[in-house]
């Protein structure tokens, strides 16, 4: 078992994920939060299985994961 931190974004016509430290583009999708947390977790395996568990070996390893928001003027 691997720990992931997940990013789940949340929109007007459902939801998406997406997971942190791990090489390539995985997403998930789903109309509710669970959905697209089941999605994301049968992507990362799905990816895993495909490339090789080479594809979590990043360096150096993410320890937190935030979520900032600030004003910018454009």
């Amino acid at each position: 078992m691997r720990q992931f931190k997940i990013i789940v974004e949340k929109h007007p016509d459902g939801c998406v994920a997406y997971p942190l430290g791990l090489k390539g583009v995985v997403v998930g999708q789903g109309e509710t939060y669970e959905e697209a947390l089941s999605d994301i977790k049968s992507a990362i395996r799905f990816h895993i299985e495909s490339f090789g568990s080479e594809m979590f070996n990043i360096d150096p390893p993410i320890l937190e994961a935030f979520v900032a928001e600030a004003g910018i003027e454009v």
